[in-house]
């Protein structure tokens, strides 16, 4: 799904290459059809890990963290987890959709919590200020 939505996707620990490949051999290949389907690097040392402040020095370890970076560089978005707490994939999909979107009308539209592709947008701007609850409609809520 990643590939349709034309994103690079990298996964990235402190384990080497020869962890990575056991997990994915021992593990996800059990849990994900084929295995891990992008590139697991290895940040060795946490040097990555410092610069998007995941990597506990004390511990020598890396919380979980997913980071949503556009095409310039520029991280939109990003999540730090636990390791006892699982990443919902559908989520980051939806989310990649959602930036993509606001990139693509330059900030044009703004996509509700829980938006999907499809479903109504806002539309920033002054007569927003005060109103979004009027547009917060049954259709954007994000409990349906």
């Amino acid at each position: 799904m990643f590939k349709k939505l034309g994103v690079n996707v990298l996964a990235m620990s402190i384990d080497s290459m020869f962890v990575h490949k056991m997990w994915n051999d021992d593990e996800l290949s059990k849990m994900v059809k084929g295995g891990i389907p992008f590139p697991m690097l290895s940040d060795a040392g946490g040097r990555v890990g410092k610069v998007y402040g995941i990597y506990d020095e004390n511990a020598g370890v890396e919380t979980r963290g997913r980071f949503i970076i556009d095409p310039d560089g520029v991280i939109q978005g990003y999540e730090v987890l636990t390791p006892a707490v699982g990443r919902n994939v559908s989520e980051t999909i939806r989310q990649v959709q959602a930036f993509q979107l606001v990139r693509k009308t330059k900030g044009g539209e703004a996509t509700p919590s829980g938006w999907q592709p499809g479903k109504k947008t806002l539309k920033p701007g002054i007569n927003l200020v005060g109103k979004v609850w009027e547009e917060w409609t049954t259709d954007m809520a994000f409990d349906k």
